[in-house]
């Protein structure tokens, strides 16, 4: 186990901790699948910035989590990466 797998594990037993981790669960994920797309496609943020007509330090807010996108700008990025944003409630 890694240091920081052995520290997050301890973290979570934390009710608190847990709850606030899990409550940013869809954040996470939505960064995870841009980023795994991206890095798939051999895609540089700067280059993915430039299909969707924005800045690169606005990929990488997104990506770091220091970002909260609207729909649209969603929908730019999934297709600038060749697929298609789908939300479900």
């Amino acid at each position: 186990m890694t240091n920081f797998t052995k520290l997050k594990s301890e973290a979570l037993k934390d009710p608190k901790v847990k709850e606030a981790y899990d409550s940013l669960e869809l954040e996470f994920s939505i960064i995870r699948q841009i980023l795994d797309k991206r890095l798939k496609r051999g895609i540089s943020q700067k280059d993915l910035a430039k299909k969707i007509g924005t800045g690169q330090s606005a990929i990488s807010r997104l990506e770091s989590g220091n970002y909260n996108p609207t729909l649209s700008f969603l929908k730019k990025v999934s297709e600038a990466l060749g697929s298609k944003l789908e939300v479900k409630i």
